[in-house]
């Protein structure tokens, strides 16, 4: 079995890991190469403590982060991802442009064939969000959907 290449990973395996609160940014993000991008398949990530702040009156808001997307020669690195999403706990933003920023970062980085975004925000005045953005190179065709 040939080993994976980790030879770019900064984040992962590390001693010390750095954690930012406030400035999400796409290159917190890592990426390694997809072994088998000579085929589709579906990965998947859910991250249900994903935490940012309402940018009017400070309020925190909860949500579940989706992440499903069919790789093609890059593949995100979980560690990083964490990383990543732990940098939106103190930032200020509107609930549409936290899933629209975290697609186009995504897709910025691992430039996958598929990759949909979907937050499940949590009620906050009564009242819950779902946020869907996604992405398709030309050709992809689109993951089922799954309600």
């Amino acid at each position: 079995m040939t080993q994976d290449d980790v030879s770019g990973l900064t984040k992962l395996g590390s001693a010390k890991t750095s954690y930012a609160f406030s400035e999400p940014s796409a290159a917190i993000l890592e990426a390694f190469p997809n072994k088998y991008s000579n085929r589709d398949y579906e990965i998947r990530f859910v991250h249900p403590e994903f935490t940012s702040l309402c940018p009017k009156t400070g309020q925190p808001d909860f949500a579940t982060m989706e992440i499903t997307y069919v790789p093609d020669q890059l593949c995100i690195e979980t560690k990083s991802l964490k990383l990543y999403f732990t940098a939106y706990r103190n930032h200020g933003s509107f609930m549409e442009t936290i899933t629209n920023q975290v697609l186009d970062d995504l897709v910025s980085v691992c430039h996958p064939r598929m990759m949909r975004v979907v937050a499940h925000f949590n009620p906050r005045g009564g009242t819950s969000l779902t946020v869907t953005a996604e992405y398709r190179k030309d050709d992809a065709a689109p993951i089922e959907t799954r309600f």
